[in-house]
């Protein structure tokens, strides 16, 4: 009798649901007016109950409005945090991969502010920084906020696709967003998103971009750790595709590579890889070792792509700073 009454119980919530067109028309109306915090109770506690009746669909269509509107009028926390709802309930309802899951993520993707933070004080910054001040702070929640999107994107695309390092678009939006609005940019997290794209091209253009900016010294360990890590990979393919990019755009623009020791390294590198000669890749790691060195994790990634591509087997296998390198 109980078990009956439940399952009416049951039958009779998902019948109280409203229709989800109605709930986004009088929410989107709610964040128009200014009501930003009562909308997102709602559209959390709404979403919720579809859920709860295993109506995925309409929870997601939810979601993503809230989404979309809650960015559209400035609400960064508020729409990152329905963002990752948005794929939370993927996972809920365990959702495959399809590309047209991916473009409603896209989409998400494509609301998030970009916002330029200046690299000096002009007339528009009074003399203590307040407002530069509280620009970096305003970039860097939204530089939060889309990460923990995209990084929940790849988990779930990883679980339910079919690539176990989660989608290569995701990884290249991720990578571009990191790159573009982070108003501290770490290179290391860049390129580990990079390298389990599928845009060497993009890749190349950014490291070309980083180039014209960045302090001495840092442009060739860029373009040697962007190389390393898409060879402790196993993707040789890739690493010469990078390299030559670069070369086309730097000669585009009447500039070559940095005339370093460490980039000598990769250009003999890339060749050695291409034959069975372990004893010349043992040669040229101890006559580089200086230049190497200047990166901790360089010697870790050499130690990877021994093992890929001459078997050698690694002390610490997939421990230390390679590991970190490459987490979600």
């Amino acid at each position: 009798m109980s078990r009956s009454l439940s399952m009416r119980g049951s039958m009779r919530s998902r019948r109280d649901l409203p229709l989800p067109e109605k709930t986004i028309e009088r929410l989107g109306s709610m964040v128009a007016g200014g009501n930003f915090y009562e909308a997102q109770q709602m559209y959390k506690s709404t979403s919720a109950r579809y859920i709860t009746a295993q109506k995925y669909s309409e929870a997601l269509d939810i979601l993503q409005s809230g989404t979309l509107v809650q960015l559209k009028h400035g609400q960064v926390t508020c729409g990152g945090e329905l963002a990752v709802l948005f794929v939370d309930t993927l996972i809920t309802g365990e959702l495959a991969y399809s590309e047209q899951i991916f473009d409603r993520i896209r989409k998400i993707y494509e609301a998030f502010p970009r916002i330029t933070v200046p690299h000096f004080l002009g007339d528009d910054y009074d003399d203590e920084g307040h407002q530069l001040s509280e620009a970096i702070s305003a970039a860097k929640v939204r530089a939060e906020s889309c990460s923990s999107f995209l990084k929940a994107a790849i988990r779930w695309s990883a679980e339910f696709g079919t690539s176990r390092n989660g989608s290569p678009e995701l990884h290249v939006m991720l990578a571009e967003y990191i790159y573009s609005e982070s108003p501290e940019t770490d290179m290391t997290k860049v390129s580990s998103h990079f390298v389990r794209g599928n845009d060497p091209k993009k890749f190349a253009s950014m490291l070309v971009n980083f180039m014209g900016k960045c302090y001495p010294g840092e442009d060739d360990t860029a373009i040697a750790r962007g190389v390393l890590m898409y060879l402790s990979q196993g993707n040789l393919r890739d690493a010469n595709l990078l390299m030559d990019e670069m070369k086309e755009q730097l000669k585009s623009a009447n500039s070559d590579f940095p005339k370093t020791d460490l980039i000598q390294f990769i250009k003999y590198l890339l060749p050695t890889l291409e034959r069975d000669a372990y004893p010349l890749f043992r040669t040229l790691r101890q006559k580089y070792k200086t230049s190497t060195d200047r990166d901790p994790v360089f010697q870790e990634l050499l130690d990877e792509i021994a093992a890929k591509f001459y078997n050698i087997q690694r002390q610490n296998p997939l421990e230390g700073l390679f590991s970190e390198m490459f987490k979600i």
